[in-house]
């Protein structure tokens, strides 16, 4: 209703109440009734039932495009392949294809699920309606159920307006579609998936209709949503690769000025885990240190601490006492040198400059992504983590607290041995006992501590000496790193040369 009928529709009602009170009629409970009425329409936490809720389903217009997402190829062939059904229907007829009536997005947060889902829409030039699972869950009884018939029925409503379907999102779908039976109190969360999965049956072949829906917790999912028919295809949307990493930093880098330094392709080995939110905060960073600058091109530098900041947090104010300066150096310093002799080339970074709950830092970039880790790159990572700790105990005689976050890593590299059938116990069922396998990983984690230990040994005199380096300059970079420590090596090497000839010569004699 228009609001001039609803403002006649007031007047003529003001206009009766005031004849009737002149004509001695008591409107006193009528105007009781309007005032409560207006009360609970606008005021009341339940008004949504009456259908003024706003905000579900929203129809938007997107422009963007599968070009404008880096990294996902298989994802956006797979999405594109689905939607090419929908487009030319008459192909697919010929070959007796079903148009499917959902896809599933599912991966990592930040991986670009709703950059598909939008790009999906903008690639058949359909209707693009989103919502998310938790705008669809209430307290009060069939308020779920309710608006997915009214979603669906919007969408139904476009598709045959505009002739070019209509593309339904929902993100965040564990919060609809859990498994049914986990919630005993109310079964209101079972009446809404129960609705979704009647209107998904009830999508018929000629209504251009796809329903999208993302999550990263495909696990806690009802099974019945996600049989054929219903979610028709599940695409995994991973963390992208090295290449991907590359994809995605030309396009955030596209329209920004970049120094002669930046490498891309380094950059993009250097970012190992990351996804592509964090690689556009990575790209956003550095342009704001550059900016706090002032300068007009971005460096590498700029690079090197954003990536910093986009894990770790930003800088800390508080500066640590001496004393415990010079223990944070050790400690790191520590960890770079196994990190060096395990695996030549990857330290990127080494930083002292306290961020979030971190007090120093090793940055780690591997010469290649990895997927699959045997054995004795599990137990060469172990000793990355323990090597700080064993550096304090080589300088200062103890550890300290500094090091239970590597120890709590360890650990967990190390129960992922036992689990994997890569310990002494061999293969094992996941119902180990808790005592068998705490004493498994204290085991594997001791004899690996004192492999770290004689490693440190003969480091004792660098680890000293590029402590001071690194309190000094509070950063070094990998190739600053491996320049002071290939020349350490150097002149370790030729003295043990020195002293092995003189061994010779006193044996000679």
């Amino acid at each position: 209703m228009s609001n001039i009928w609803k403002e006649i529709l007031v007047g003529a009602g003001l206009a009766v109440l005031c004849f009737l009170g002149q004509a001695g009629v008591n409107v006193g409970p009528a105007l009781l009734l309007i005032v409560a009425g207006f009360f609970i329409y606008y005021f009341m936490p339940g008004r949504e039932l009456a259908g003024t809720k706003v905000g579900v389903a929203k129809n938007t217009v997107q422009n963007t495009t599968f070009v404008d997402i880096g990294g996902q190829e298989v994802a956006k062939r797979e999405l594109k392949e689905a939607l090419d059904f929908a487009l030319d229907r008459q192909k697919t007829a010929v070959l007796g294809i079903r148009p499917l009536k959902g896809i599933l997005l599912s991966g990592p947060p930040g991986t670009g699920k709703t950059l598909l889902a939008k790009a999906a829409a903008n690639y058949t030039g359909s209707a693009f309606l989103h919502a998310s699972g938790s705008e669809f869950v209430e307290v009060y009884a069939g308020v779920g159920a309710k608006r997915v018939r009214e979603m669906f029925e919007k969408a139904r409503g476009i598709a045959r307006q505009q002739k070019k379907g209509a593309v339904i999102f929902i993100d965040e779908i564990e919060v609809l579609c859990g498994l049914r039976g986990r919630h005993s109190s109310h079964l209101e969360y079972d009446q809404t998936l129960n609705q979704l999965l009647v209107e998904m049956d009830g999508i018929s072949t000629d209504e251009q209709i796809l329903v999208l829906g993302a999550t990263n917790r495909i696990d806690i999912l009802d099974p019945a949503i996600l049989r054929p028919g219903r979610f028709d295809r599940i695409v995994r949307v991973d963390l992208p690769d090295k290449e991907g990493r590359l994809h995605i930093l030309k396009i955030h880098t596209k329209t920004k000025p970049l120094a002669a330094d930046v490498d891309l392709k380094e950059l993009a080995r250097q970012c190992y885990g990351f996804s592509g939110a964090h690689i556009e905060s990575l790209v956003n960073e550095a342009a704001i240190n550059a900016h706090r600058r002032q300068e007009d091109k971005i460096t590498w530098q700029d690079f090197a601490d954003a990536q910093e900041k986009v894990m770790l947090g930003e800088k800390l104010d508080h500066k640590p006492p001496a004393t415990e300066l010079k223990r944070v150096s050790i400690h790191e310093v520590g960890h770079a040198i196994l990190s060096e002799l395990v695996r030549p080339n990857s330290v990127a970074s080494v930083t002292i400059v306290p961020r979030g709950q971190a007090l120093g830092f090793v940055r780690q970039a591997p010469s290649e992504d990895k997927y699959l880790y045997t054995k004795e790159e599990l137990l060469a990572q172990i000793k990355v983590a323990l090597a700080g700790a064993y550096a304090e105990e080589l300088i200062f005689g103890s550890m300290s607290t500094g090091s239970q976050n590597d120890f709590s890593q360890a650990s967990r590299l190390a129960k992922t041995m036992v689990l994997a059938g890569l310990s002494r116990l061999g293969i094992v069922s996941e119902d180990i006992g808790p005592n068998e396998l705490n004493y498994e990983i204290m085991r594997i984690i001791n004899t690996e501590g004192l492999v770290v230990r004689e490693k440190l040994i003969p480091y004792k005199r660098f680890i000293l000496s590029l402590a001071d380096v690194i309190r000094t300059e509070e950063r070094l970079e990998g190739e600053l790193f491996r320049g002071y420590f290939s020349k350490y090596q150097k002149n370790l090497s030729t003295e043990n040369e020195i002293a092995a000839e003189g061994e010779q010569s006193i044996i000679a004699c």
